[in-house]
């Protein structure tokens, strides 16, 4: 028998490596504790948190207010199925969907499950509104996409390690290129097309933000051949980018919204799917569901994070230090010839590392700015994802640049 309390880093994830299974690669580090930008791990070492939880802790780790709302409620009442009413998920309802918008909200847990849920809406209204012929819907999808891992989801991957080997494939997808309203355009004419499925920002391939009023010819397009725009903010929404959503930048109302992570502050799993009464409607009793979705617990989370959003102006606060940290990046990028590029929006960033995808630099690079106290982490090889909680201030973001600056400066490949 493990005796679990004063176990060491190295005796953690030797557990993590020996029972669980091996779906991902963490860099090596082992967190105990966490409070607003900052985690310490087993050893007591503090650290400046620049991932988020993937953009799941904008509010910052343990807020209070949230933390607060979830025990409060744990102890009054936390799952009830959706068998019956419960006295929270209507209340819950009403704030997001006025937060948001929209006529409806439709609750689920996590990403990828919205994203699947949003499909199905869309598949649902194509047959039922849009007299597409059953069985022949198609939605457009973008090539780089990160929408989840589910079957159905990675079917339209481009990422081969998310699709080998997990065939068959679920059809009814058209993959065309990101940043390409011309591609966008062309595949708007194809039969049985009914939604355009996009990231504003495509995050997982390494902040790549799209030429400005690409969102607003999207929808443009997505209009005139009456196809619904689905954005999935999972990762861009809730203040990340410098507005509430992503889509916020260039005024685009999609007609599916779609976020998770930082709806709940990173607290608990809570996701949401939003659209007006015309699309959402074509649902009913029993077509689609989740026991947890929607429970109490998950609905007084994410009132309070969402409050906490409006409360400490998190979108605007991700907005200015936004632009310092692209600011900083670049003047410490005129220093040496590791980094090549800095982009982003908001306090969604990444540095792109002059050195190809199959290169070790950034993992090492990210493992020595862990040394130095602070934690990133690669994505696509050579890409760098720099996205720290939005409560963070002016003072310790330039902490922050001067780790990386010290570190990028003293690397040596």
């Amino acid at each position: 028998m493990v005796t679990l309390d004063r176990l060491s880093s190295e005796e953690l994830m030797q557990l993590e490596d020996r029972y669980g299974a091996h779906n991902y690669h963490p860099l090596p580090v082992v967190l105990a504790k966490g409070e607003g930008v900052y985690v310490w791990d087993v050893e007591g070492k503090k650290y400046f948190d620049f991932l988020s939880a993937y953009s799941a802790v904008n509010q910052g780790h343990c807020h209070p207010k949230i933390v607060k709302a979830l025990t409060d409620q744990a102890q009054t009442l936390t799952l009830t199925s959706r068998a019956f009413y419960n006295d929270t998920l209507g209340v819950y309802e009403k704030f997001v969907t006025e937060y948001f918008g929209f006529d409806k909200v439709l609750p689920m847990n996590t990403g990828a499950e919205a994203v699947e849920t949003a499909i199905k809406i869309a598949r649902k209204w194509g047959y039922e509104k849009k007299g597409v012929a059953e069985n022949q819907a198609q939605i457009i999808v973008c090539e780089q996409n990160f929408h989840g891992r589910t079957t159905t989801i990675v079917s339209f991957s481009s990422d081969p390690d998310a699709s080998t080997n997990f065939g068959p494939f679920t059809p009814g997808f058209i993959r065309i290129p990101y940043n390409d309203l011309d591609a966008l355009a062309e595949a708007a004419k194809q039969p049985n097309v009914i939604g355009f499925l996009v990231e504003p920002i495509q995050g997982e391939a390494g902040v790549y933000v799209p030429n400005d009023g690409y969102l607003a010819g999207a929808k443009e397009i997505c209009s005139k051949n009456n196809i619904l725009f689905m954005a999935d903010e999972v990762q861009t929404g809730i203040a990340r980018t410098g507005k509430l959503l992503a889509v916020d930048h260039e005024n685009v109302k999609p007609d599916i919204l779609i976020l998770g992570k930082a709806i709940s502050g990173g607290v608990y799993p809570v996701s949401a799917v939003f659209a007006n009464d015309d699309i959402m409607m074509v649902i009913k009793p029993g077509q689609h569901g989740s026991t947890f979705g929607g429970n109490p617990l998950a609905a007084k989370v994410a009132i309070a994070a969402l409050e906490v959003v409006t409360e400490e102006k998190l979108a605007e606060n991700a907005e200015r230090l936004g632009k310092l940290f692209r600011a900083e990046m670049n003047r410490i990028i005129g220093q040496t010839d590791l980094i090549v590029k800095v982009r982003g929006k908001g306090l969604l960033n990444a540095i792109i590392v002059n050195d190809t995808e199959q290169s070790k630099t950034a993992w090492n690079l990210c493992v020595e700015l862990k040394n130095n106290g602070l934690l990133a982490k690669p994505t696509h090889g050579n890409i760098i994802r720099f996205a720290p909680p939005l409560v963070m201030t002016e003072e310790q973001l330039m902490e922050c640049v001067a780790i990386i600056e010290k570190t990028v400066l003293n690397f040596k490949k």
